[in-house]
């Protein structure tokens, strides 16, 4: 069985990662890799090494990314992908071809089966944020081109079904995402490693990507994060944005300010095991990723969102939404920090699933005849 795997960026490839590793153990399988995007880009760190370090047989490197920081870019970056990739994927004709999320590069993914008549699996499909951000309309678009479904949340599922995707083409695997929580150890002296000296204080993991509503204010929100964080008594370690538009002015004002502050560490990519050590040792999360309502729930720790990003989207009694400003987010920070709430992380859930995914969807993959359901022939009028 051929199966093609696309990836794009740093943060969905980890995603997965627990599952190629599956799918390439498989004497009956072979796994090959389409990468493109920010991961053959030097402004996001050419994470494409990180790919052939971790051993995966990679199809085709794409140099799809045009890093113009524009509205218009990723839509272009698109077209390079779709352009570049047809005729190779038609050549290697693949038995299934998988991608993750809701980003561009998952559209093509889709286009690519249903035009190649490849059969192919959405993972992540029927999430939702209330956040109105081009992901939205993407992720559901892509779903409804898509074979199958291995969704995270029973909540998805019924999503999905409510866009007239039947029951059968639709499996609740949980997020193959947990299960690096669970294989990773923690390594203590990750803090050191990261920042090049001793750290004494809590640390606060800070993630924060544009979105279009608020790139206008997306450097002020981010200093105001960050000035908050360090007035309670944090090292922040921030991680810089991924390259949707407004990213340019994100890194600019992250780079000023800890140069400015001891008490900030940026990093630009990390590998998967520092990532995760470096998440287990933080005492927060803060900012607007989805790894704070995804991820941070397995450890446990808080989770304070920021901003419109990911508001709607399922996630544990860890997070708090806050409007982005300083007033908010400093009350989130005592909030986190008192007794009642401490007492209520102990008995948090994650509802994305207990760090055994990669099993589930590697099954899966080797029981379903996929070709038997390639064609879909259901009529949304139809109940």
């Amino acid at each position: 069985m051929k199966v093609l795997a696309i990836t794009s960026i740093r943060s969905e490839y980890d995603l997965m990662t627990p599952l190629f590793s599956k799918l390439e153990d498989d004497e009956d399988i072979q796994l090959k890799l389409l990468v493109s995007g920010a991961h053959n880009s030097v402004s996001f760190g050419y994470t494409c090494n990180d790919i052939k370090k971790d051993g995966f047989d990679i199809l085709l490197e794409i140099e799809s990314l045009i890093d113009a920081d524009s509205k218009s870019a990723r839509l272009k970056s698109a077209a390079i992908l779709l352009i570049s990739a047809v005729d190779i994927v038609k050549s290697y004709n693949p038995d299934l071809i998988i991608y993750a999320g809701d980003r561009e590069d998952v559209m093509i993914g889709a286009l690519l089966g249903g035009y190649l008549g490849t059969p192919t699996i959405h993972f992540y499909g029927g999430d939702h944020a209330a956040d109105g951000h081009i992901d939205n309309p993407i992720r559901h678009a892509v779903s409804k081109l898509s074979t199958c479904h291995f969704v995270s949340t029973d909540e998805h599922k019924k999503r999905l079904l409510n866009l007239k995707e039947p029951e059968w083409r639709i499996f609740n695997v949980g997020s193959i995402a947990l299960d690096k929580f669970r294989l990773i150890p923690k390594n203590k002296d990750i803090a050191r490693n990261v920042a090049h000296k001793h750290i004494s204080k809590p640390i606060a993991l800070v993630i924060y990507h544009p979105i279009h509503e608020e790139i206008a204010k997306a450097p002020s929100i981010v200093r105001v994060i960050l000035s908050s964080l360090v007035k309670f008594g944090y090292h922040c370690f921030v991680g810089l944005p991924n390259t949707d538009p407004g990213n340019i002015q994100i890194r600019n004002t992250i780079n000023k300010f800890s140069a400015e502050s001891d008490d900030v560490t940026v990093y630009g990519n990390l590998c998967r095991e520092d990532f995760v050590s470096l998440f287990k040792s933080s005492s927060i999360i803060v900012g607007n990723s989805s790894a704070g309502l995804l991820e941070a729930a397995s450890i446990p720790i808080p989770c304070i969102n920021v901003g419109m990003r990911q508001r709607g989207r399922s996630c544990g009694k860890n997070v708090i939404f806050v409007d982005a400003q300083q007033n908010d987010i400093e009350s989130a920070l005592v909030a986190v920090s008192s007794d009642r709430f401490q007492s209520q992380m102990k008995t948090v859930v994650n509802p994305y699933g207990d760090g055994y995914s990669a099993e589930k969807a590697f099954s899966l993959i080797k029981s379903i005849d996929f070709k038997s359901l390639l064609d879909k022939k259901e009529d949304p009028l139809c109940e």
